[in-house]
């Protein structure tokens, strides 16, 4: 037992060491960043192209996902593997593009091909390296030099520091980016349709009912009939539209409950609830959700968002939860 809890406090102190490590690496390569890293982001944002990312060894799995977040945040890119390179992938690098290359040392052999294609074809080449002397720094356009700061695994050998920072990097370029281009929730939704966080994004016009299933009667309709259709169409309530074609209101079971004595020889009008929430087609279904279960309510009548209340659809709490909205 005391072997075991000797060797939780040694896991655990080398945890906290390679975390303060790395953590103090990152507010130093925040505190170096300069001018090269808003030309870098200028230098995309003028190229036509597409942003090639590339790197060797522990530099090119930093830089799939650095490619990955660049696409899925506004900014056309992918990676191209630098030994692939060397036997036809350089074709994937073209005028208009612009290559983002990573690597620690910047004498990366495998890089070779990939700087001497760009500055063959002039293709304007960003380089990400710690090294100011190194070819790679020598060779780009536009240079990011990562600050000196130790391996987190204290001899030096194991990239950890150096590529947190590369990945810390990335991303900070990515949401530059995004942030210039005016990047919205709606235009992420288009790069994530599935998942946790498509469902999140989704609106609500994505997973409303429309047309035919709507319950929708007429002021004037008798409560038999408004019976008939609240019915049928199995969401436990009814929109009432109103003269002007716009809901007026709705009727759920508990107005059924509150007029009970005499139902049949009423109206809709008469029974309703007058100006009931509702929410537009464009909302996140996430926010439809959070109103629902503010109000306690189990629906939501969706309604021409420009004043005339025009009912266009009907989404209801099941169709966020099957969709994974919660």
């Amino acid at each position: 037992m005391t072997q075991q809890m000797t060797d939780s406090n040694a896991f655990l102190a080398t945890a906290r060491r390679v975390i303060a490590t790395e953590a103090e690496a990152l507010a130093r390569l925040g505190d170096h960043l300069g001018d090269s890293f808003a030309e870098a982001a200028r230098l995309i944002l003028d190229a036509p192209g597409r942003v090639i990312v590339s790197g060797m060894g522990k530099s090119g799995h930093v830089g799939r996902k650095i490619a990955a977040t660049l696409a899925s945040t506004g900014t056309p890119a992918h990676f191209v593997h630098p030994a692939e390179a060397s036997h036809g992938d350089l074709g994937m690098l073209g005028q208009g593009d612009v290559a983002l290359v990573l690597s620690n040392s910047g004498e990366t052999p495998e890089l070779a091909d990939v700087i001497a294609y760009t500055r063959r074809f002039a293709i304007p080449l960003i380089g990400v390296a710690s090294r100011a002397e190194s070819t790679l720094v020598r060779q780009s356009d536009v240079a990011i030099l990562l600050p000196e700061a130790p391996e987190a695994c204290g001899n030096g050998i194991v990239p950890t520091t150096s590529t947190t920072m590369t990945l810390a990097l990335g991303d900070a370029l990515a949401l530059a980016l995004m942030e210039h281009r005016r990047f919205t929730p709606e235009h992420f939704r288009t790069f994530h349709p599935g998942g946790k966080l498509g469902a999140r994004l989704a609106k609500v016009a994505d997973l409303m009912h429309r047309g035919e299933a709507l319950p929708l009667v007429a002021e004037t309709t008798p409560m038999d009939q408004t019976l008939i259709t609240m019915s049928r169409k199995s969401f436990g309530v009814v929109g009432v539209i109103g003269g002007d074609g716009g809901l007026s209101g709705i009727i759920t079971d508990g107005d059924l409950r509150r007029h009970m004595s005499g139902l049949l020889d009423l109206t809709a009008a008469e029974v309703m609830t007058r100006d009931p929430r509702t929410i537009g087609p464009e909302a996140l279904a996430e926010a439809a959700v959070a109103l629902m279960n503010e109000k306690k309510i189990t629906c939501l009548f969706v309604v021409d968002p420009a004043g005339s209340r025009a009912v266009q659809g009907l989404l209801h709490i099941h169709d966020c939860l099957r969709a994974g909205v919660v």
